[in-house]
């Protein structure tokens, strides 16, 4: 396994029912830089960037948690990734698999990577919000962003796996997706993984780490991975967790996001948990500046004012319950879909 190199494209490989090699995607990146749409334009971008002597590509990250950066990612660790997923997943050549992701970012970069890698026949269409509108093509593998999942439920009934990362799950979109027959995965990870480096099954609680990784925490109990096929060094994350054995790993949530009222640590990730069934808008917590608690726990719920039913607070902790309501119109966000929380609270 390990003499598979970037330099290789499967001979099963197909995008949109065609075999192609090396040559042939090469030749249909130049159609797409020139003629093509403006997804199809970054997917020729990609294939050439990917085709070319360097070892590396360039790419950005999110931009989550702050200004986004452009980081060099290194080819071979890409392709090592794309062999733990396979192997996660138990994807086959010749599977079929949907190509509904932004190309621009890690994810969609690395379906094509598992594509050429691992033989899959890749049906790639525009990385709209209802992806499978109109298709009755059966899938084995698709991944999406919580939204395209949600505006999917009705079509999903063809997709034999799928996983979903990007950005939280809600638990409306977990019921309704934990109602099918096809097997969903959240997936966790970022661009410096390069894409997912664990996932979980809906409903479960733990995430399970993919093959040749290592984790622990740091002294502030943050996850540390050690990847050792994709990158040289340990890479620390923002993400507070709970240690499940050596292989599981319980989701808390980020560091950046922990608000400190009045000396008590809170967790919004937590508490948007338990609220999540009782309110129907999107919404998040957080802390805003105050005069005596330093921080006060706030909620801003998007759309217009609503008369909020202080019952809807009965399930959280004393210190959890918001001090003030928030409405803000829409929601900004990343362009995967990730709401900017700080920017938001900033113009309140």
């Amino acid at each position: 396994m390990d003499t598979i190199t970037y330099h290789n494209v499967h001979n099963l490989f197909k995008l949109n029912g065609f075999h192609l090699n090396r040559n042939d995607l090469c030749r249909v990146a130049y159609s797409f830089i020139k003629e093509g749409d403006e997804f199809e334009k970054s997917v020729g971008d990609f294939v050439l960037d990917w085709f070319d002597n360097k070892s590396y590509i360039e790419m950005n990250t999110s931009g989550t948690t702050g200004t986004p950066k452009l980081i060099r990612v290194d080819k071979q660790a890409m392709v090592n990734s794309a062999i733990a997923t396979g192997d996660f997943f138990d994807l086959k050549p010749g599977d079929k698999v949907l190509h509904c992701l932004p190309t621009k970012y890690i994810a969609g970069k690395m379906m094509f990577v598992r594509g050429f890698i691992l033989g899959l026949d890749v049906d790639f269409v525009a990385p709209s919000s209802h992806p499978m509108l109109q298709n009755d093509t059966k899938y084995d593998f698709v991944a999406m962003v919580p939204l395209q999942a949600q505006n999917s439920l009705s079509e999903l009934k063809n997709v034999k796996k799928m996983i979903v990362g990007g950005a939280k799950m809600n638990n409306t979109l977990e019921k309704g997706l934990s109602k099918l027959k096809t097997e969903v995965y959240e997936t966790y990870g970022m661009t410096e993984t390069i894409t997912h480096i664990a996932a979980k099954k809906i409903g479960e609680e733990t995430f399970s780490i993919l093959p040749n990784i290592k984790i622990s925490q740091d002294d502030r109990n943050c996850l540390v991975i050690d990847a050792l096929k994709i990158s040289n060094e340990s890479i620390v994350t923002n993400d507070l967790v709970e240690l499940v054995g050596e292989n599981q790993f319980l989701f808390l949530g980020r560091i950046d996001n922990v608000i400190n009222s009045g000396g008590i640590k809170l967790i919004p990730e937590k508490i948007e948990d338990k609220l999540s069934d009782k309110i129907n808008s999107r919404f998040f917590v957080t802390g805003k500046q105050d005069a005596v608690l330093g921080e006060k726990l706030v909620i801003v719920i998007e759309g217009e004012q609503q008369i909020l039913d202080d019952s809807i607070f009965d399930g959280l902790d004393k210190y959890e319950k918001p001090k003030e309501v928030f409405y803000v119109s829409k929601f900004s966000e990343t362009e995967n879909g990730k709401i900017k929380r700080k920017e938001i609270i900033e113009s309140i």
